[in-house]
């Protein structure tokens, strides 16, 4: 092959290689789109799936909240731990402030009724909520077991409250006439007269709501 052969077909193989580049970047761009849309799309899904997922942090109303919470004992079996670990009546009777409550519970004989029940919630007044009550008339009251009974079971309500129940909500208790809850944040109130101190206290088989005044139902 003489010299301007061999340049001539040199000169071919170099037209055709630059005709041939454009094609293959084009190929290159399109596969990296391909690429770079996939990764997109698995980036979307997966943030779509985040936000759609509940958050792992439910905030502090998974606790016990409100300002007579600081009276619970911080440790043993009138703890919050303590108390979740035992049934609703026993769980009472080991948290000093409402021995008055166990005292009623014990005289009405509701305690195997309220520790054998299940996913209950019970509003329990303190021992101040009682001594709201003059004392003639609550010695009268626990004297009289028919109607502690009307009054204590008129504290429980057959199903489990949280926080978020309480915002307003209308119950029937095993008194079987109903009660009103009102309120937001770590603020309700029961029947508009009892503030819910000590909130969303678990115990092995009922959610408590500590409350500072006693409810009265319709005699």
């Amino acid at each position: 092959m003489n010299t301007i052969t061999r340049r001539t077909h040199r000169g071919a193989l170099v037209l055709a290689a630059a005709a041939m580049l454009p094609l293959a970047l084009t190929a290159c761009s399109s596969d990296e789109g391909k690429d770079k849309a996939s990764s997109d799309s698995k980036s979307s899904a997966s943030s779509d799936k985040a936000s759609d997922s509940p958050s792992k942090d439910t905030g502090a109303m998974d606790e016990p909240f409100g300002s007579a919470c600081a009276s619970v004992p911080k440790d043993g079996k009138g703890s919050f731990d303590g108390m979740a670990k035992d049934p609703v009546a026993t769980a009472a009777s080991n948290n000093p402030e409402l021995s008055t409550l166990v005292t009623a519970v014990k005289k009405a004989g509701l305690v195997d009724t309220l520790n054998n029940a299940k996913n209950i919630t019970v509003f329990a007044p303190t021992n101040d909520a009682f001594a709201k009550i003059p004392k003639a008339d609550l010695d009268k009251v626990l004297s009289d077991k028919a109607t502690l009974t009307k009054i204590l079971t008129y504290h429980v309500v057959g199903q489990k409250l949280a926080p978020k129940d309480l915002e307003k909500g209308s119950y029937e208790t095993l008194e079987k006439s109903k009660l009103t809850t009102a309120g937001s944040g770590e603020s309700y109130k029961v029947n508009d007269s009892a503030n819910v101190v000590c909130g969303n206290v678990k115990t092995a088989n009922a959610s408590v709501h500590i409350i500072d005044t006693v409810l009265m139902p319709k005699m």
